[in-house]
């Protein structure tokens, strides 16, 4: 899931291990524990398009790593503890530079969201608040913890990495839970675990974390208070996410039931809920020599998908790049959820169908490659990004997520 969600959710395992004894730096460091699978997109500047793209959510996503890590971070902020350093300035100074990028992550992702919703145009009033709120918490945090000496921190190197395996193992099992998939199992199998419950970004499930631990982190860490509000956070947010595996259940029943009564002899089909929401959720069914997507909302007045868009396969465009790898790991990627579509003479797009269209109704994917065999007989494969949200996307999936 996006990473605003993996801090919160990491910050809240390490207020439950270490809250008692260390305060907000158990939230702290669990933040920056539940991000650490994710410094994998550091493979994108070595790797190759597809490389990286296989790489991403591979070993560092994996059950192994999840115990393995834990044993040298907690080792090393164990001795970053007992030497001392943590009283010093310059330690100081490190913390308020996390802190500080933690609020422009959220700023940007507040900008980015308002000004998707908004078709380019952010809300101001809410950059407004996360710039007030956020310039006011490093400013207390300035005046406040740097110019006060550091209280004591009596935690032992096995309290460090509690809290390091339970904010690290907990971001792979969250990622399961997405379409995306994760290599939980590398570096002995590359099978992709993907629940498809929840997308990769919901609010309502990151909303819980941010309300409570905020509460939370202003009481001293002696308050009993304190623990309630992070028990709080992990109930609620824990609560919504079996909440969606309801979701799931029901939405695989309304499609495989929409699908036989429209006379479509699928192979196999998978669901999941559209972006930011629990709501609206899409299906994808695989035949002979076609794809069927549909769209159902939970307030639509029927229990079936009336509609359904055909895509054709045409995968025998790819003859000319079957057995390369790059080939090889989009098809996998896709989990063979895709189809081809001709762009030229020497091109071909292989359009991703298990996240569906950017638009209700049109033909532009959200995740698609280009193929191209250049002179040499190599392979090149490009995923372009420049492209922004149609104009009123977001407010056409909103009028969909209302229900039909």
């Amino acid at each position: 899931m996006d990473s605003l969600t993996q801090m919160a959710l990491g910050a809240a395992c390490g207020e439950v291990v270490l809250g008692r004894k260390v305060g907000n730096r158990a939230m702290l460091w669990g933040a920056i524990g539940g991000t650490i699978p994710d410094l994998d997109i550091i493979g994108n500047f070595f790797l190759d398009e597809v490389g990286a793209l296989a790489f991403h959510r591979g070993i560092s996503h994996s059950l192994l790593f999840a115990v393995l890590a834990p044993l040298l971070f907690g080792w090393l902020v164990h001795r970053l503890y007992d030497s001392n350093f943590y009283k010093s300035n310059t330690w100081k100074s490190i913390v308020i530079g996390l802190n500080t990028a933690f609020v422009l992550l959220v700023g940007y992702i507040g900008w980015f969201v308002t000004a998707t919703a908004g078709n380019g145009s952010p809300s101001y009033g809410a950059l407004t608040v996360v710039a007030v709120g956020g310039g006011f918490f490093i400013y207390r945090l300035i005046t406040k913890y740097y110019n006060t000496p550091s209280a004591e921190v009596i935690a032992s190197r096995k309290d460090w990495i509690r809290l390091f395996f339970w904010s690290i193992f907990t971001h792979p099992l969250l990622d399961s839970c997405t379409a995306y998939g994760t290599q939980l199992f590398q570096p002995f199998w590359d099978y992709r675990v993907a629940f498809n419950n929840i997308s990769v970004a919901d609010p309502l499930y990151t909303l819980w974390f941010l309300i409570f631990l905020t509460m939370a982190g202003v009481l001293t860490r002696t308050s009993k208070r304190r623990r309630l509000f992070t028990w709080f956070a992990i109930t609620f947010s824990s609560g919504y996410l079996l909440f969606t595996f309801y979701h799931k259940v029901r939405m695989d029943n309304i499609f495989e039931k929409s699908l036989t009564e429209q006379n479509i002899d699928f192979e196999r089909y998978m669901t999941a809920p559209t972006i930011l929401n629990n709501v609206l959720w899409s299906g994808t069914a695989e035949t002979e020599d076609a794809f069927y997507t549909g769209l159902y909302s939970f307030w639509d007045t029927e229990p079936r998908i009336t509609e359904f868009r055909k895509f054709e396969k045409n995968h025998e465009l790819l003859a000319p790049f079957e057995g390369s790898r790059e080939l090889r790991i989009l098809k996998w990627f896709a989990n063979d959820y895709y189809n081809v579509q001709r762009i030229d003479g020497s091109r071909v797009q292989l359009n991703d169908l298990r996240y569906g269209t950017m638009s209700i109704d049109k033909d532009d994917f959200v995740f698609y490659f280009h193929l191209h065999e250049n002179s040499d007989g190599s392979i090149e494969v490009t995923q372009p990004r420049d492209r922004a949200v149609e104009e009123g996307a977001f407010a056409e999936l909103w009028t969909r997520i209302k229900g039909r």
